[in-house]
């Protein structure tokens, strides 16, 4: 990857930063460049609009034109995951896409939401990673969480996080769903909305409690 012209180059010269979720970037040509090259496995979860393009195709076409410009050597695979578009990132420069704390794949997506919506597909979720930053992330989380658990089940007390995205809130609520001893629930509106870990109130098994992601809208969100 050319250092002097990396992701985060890139969207500054198009004045774009991780915040700007009112841009609506141009989509790029048509075409798969270099060696990014996209595939599917299940249909677009939005209707393409009479005559445009699915949403997975919308996709491709975007990151597909993005990865061109930043390094032709990286490789896309896209596919219908469990409620939204999953992207993959790989090659061997594809981790340096994640960027400090995964602010540059935050902005990526911004981007592809913005694409996507341009095309019609208001309602499309997408998940980007780049070379496994999101998985590793997920599971550092997930051992965050357990041992946060066993804390709370010890002394009783409830712990309040600090803000955090919706996307990572989902990964405390799923990985405690089936504790035994202690429950999530989300609070505050926005970029305030913080997780909380408290002692279970209802230990019957499948009976929705305020953690759970079914009743949680932070599973919608991410």
């Amino acid at each position: 990857m050319d250092n002097t012209k990396n992701l985060d180059d890139y969207l500054a010269g198009l004045g774009i930063s991780e915040s700007d979720e009112a841009v609506l970037p141009a989509l790029p040509h048509s075409g798969s460049p270099g060696g990014a090259v996209a595939t599917g496995d299940g249909p677009a979860t939005t209707a393409p609009s009479p005559g445009g393009p699915s949403p997975q195709e919308t996709l491709q076409q975007f990151l597909s034109g993005l990865l061109g410009r930043i390094d032709p050597e990286l490789q896309l695979t896209l596919r219908q995951g469990d409620g939204a578009l999953e992207a993959d990132i790989q090659g061997t420069q594809a981790a340096r896409l994640s960027g400090r704390d995964g602010r540059v794949l935050g902005a990526v997506e911004v981007l592809a939401y913005a694409a996507l919506s341009r095309q019609g597909h208001n309602e499309v979720r997408v998940r980007i990673d780049a070379g496994g930053f999101r998985k590793r992330h997920a599971e550092n989380l997930s051992r965050v969480a357990e041992r946060l658990a066993v804390q709370v089940a010890k002394t009783g007390e409830p712990h309040e996080m600090q803000p955090m995205p919706p996307a990572d809130r989902r990964v405390f609520h799923l990985a405690l769903q089936d504790h035994p001893l202690v429950q999530t629930e989300s609070v505050g509106e926005g970029t305030a909305r913080r997780l909380i870990i408290l002692p279970r109130t209802d230990p019957v098994k499948g009976t929705a409690v305020p953690g759970d992601p079914a009743s949680d809208d932070d599973a919608a969100e991410a």
